[in-house]
């Protein structure tokens, strides 16, 4: 398995927008990129069938303009979502290219944390100097319309889809907040998103949010405990709508307070892969609470599990996603992708979290999402969240 396959999942994503949303399931992923071409053995599929619909339709169809290149497309997409899979998916080469720009980070849109959990969209966070932030945003929202659509029960895709637009254009969102019902134009623009933010807290307690495992995840957190280890009594990671990403940095987070062992393993057709704790350990000793939540996914879990099985944390907040699957992105010889599911992972009890999620040791629900932590802002402080406050107490420097 190589070292940047993807975990996919979790009930929230970042809509920042950045022309495509990564999936079904609210998915944030952070796939590699694998050549197509002779990574797997040849298939036995029959698509007899296939090419004799593509040439009836070509033939017979009423329409003689057909295009053709969608037709190629939508048997793609036709024999994957065949699968009966919700991680596993197609992107045109279009949505391809600019969801490889959104593994660096990099989106055109609003910058907005978007929840689907409740009927309506929820924002959970914005991101610091956004036009979403400037604009006057705020966790707690619920967009009930983007320009006259009404969005009750939308998809993360629709939402994106409606959301997107190039940069300089504009987008109208309803927003309800208590009751008050709001309006919001909003220009899009270019937005280079940190993965990690970190904060001194209590009484000298290192805070660390990692909002998602991306490219740059690995560099930032390790100069977050650079900077904010020294001089800590403790150390609170908040993993709260965390929804996942490469699991090369899950490893690479989890080694940083773990010195021996296994981080998780995978399981796939080509067997066992035991993924062993690296040699950077920053913060071996230091004490550690984790929060989670029921948005946190994928590599978030395993982070989130792999402490609490080595004993190296306890965990506060509410059950996980649930999220125990990998994918990796074939890409076609037009552009377009395959984004599959290769491999199941477990963690380093061989215990498997798939559709059960993680348990935290003390369990804590918040009011409202609104009421969490933002340390994007920090001047408006952390006193109504209560999974915050609850691991601050289990910390000596709380």
């Amino acid at each position: 398995m190589k070292a940047r396959a993807a975990l996919r999942g979790g009930a929230v994503t970042l809509v920042l927008v950045i022309g495509f949303l990564a999936g079904v399931w609210v998915d944030q992923a952070y796939p590699e990129w694998v050549p197509y071409v002779g990574h797997r053995s040849e298939s036995r599929i029959d698509l007899t069938e296939v090419q004799h619909a593509a040439r009836l339709i070509q033939a017979d169809y009423v329409d003689s303009n057909v295009d053709t290149k969608k037709l190629s497309q939508g048997s793609v997409q036709g024999l994957v979502s065949s699968l009966g899979d919700p991680y596993s998916l197609y992107f045109d080469p279009d949505q391809y290219k600019r969801l490889q720009e959104s593994y660096q980070g990099r989106y055109t849109g609003i910058g907005i944390y978007l929840s689907f959990s409740s009927a309506y969209p929820l924002i959970t966070g914005t991101v610091a100097g956004s036009p979403a932030a400037l604009a006057g945003l705020k966790a707690g929202d619920q967009i009930q319309k983007v320009g006259d659509r009404d969005v009750k029960g939308i998809t993360p895709d629709q939402a994106t889809a409606l959301i997107q637009g190039p940069e300089g254009t504009s987008v109208t969102l309803t927003i309800l907040r208590g009751v008050q019902t709001l309006t919001f134009a909003i220009t899009r623009a270019q937005i280079q998103v940190p993965t990690v933010r970190s904060a001194t807290i209590g009484n000298r307690v290192l805070y660390v949010r990692i909002y998602q495992f991306g490219a740059q995840t690995s560099t930032e957190f390790s100069k977050a405990l650079k900077d904010g280890l020294p001089g800590s009594a403790g150390m609170i990671l908040d993993l709260r709508s965390d929804p996942g990403g490469y699991i090369s940095a899950a490893d690479d987070v989890i080694s940083q307070f773990v010195t021996s062992g296994e981080t998780f393993e995978t399981h796939g057709r080509a067997g066992v892969d035991r993924h062993q704790v690296g040699s950077q350990h920053s913060a071996p000793t230091v004490p550690l609470v984790v929060l989670v939540d029921a948005n946190s996914a994928s590599a978030a879990e395993i982070v989130a599990g792999s402490l609490q099985v080595h004993q190296r944390a306890r965990l506060v907040g509410t059950t996980t996603f649930g999220k125990g699957s990998v994918q990796e992105d074939f890409e076609l010889g037009d552009g377009s992708d395959l984004h599959l599911t290769v491999e199941r992972w477990y963690l380093p009890n061989g215990v498997t979290i798939d559709h059960k999620g993680l348990t935290p040791d003390l369990k804590v629900t918040l009011a409202s999402a609104g009421d969490a932590y933002d340390v994007a802002q920090p001047s408006l402080g952390y006193a109504k969240d209560t999974q915050l406050n609850t691991a601050l107490t289990l910390l000596p420097g709380g």
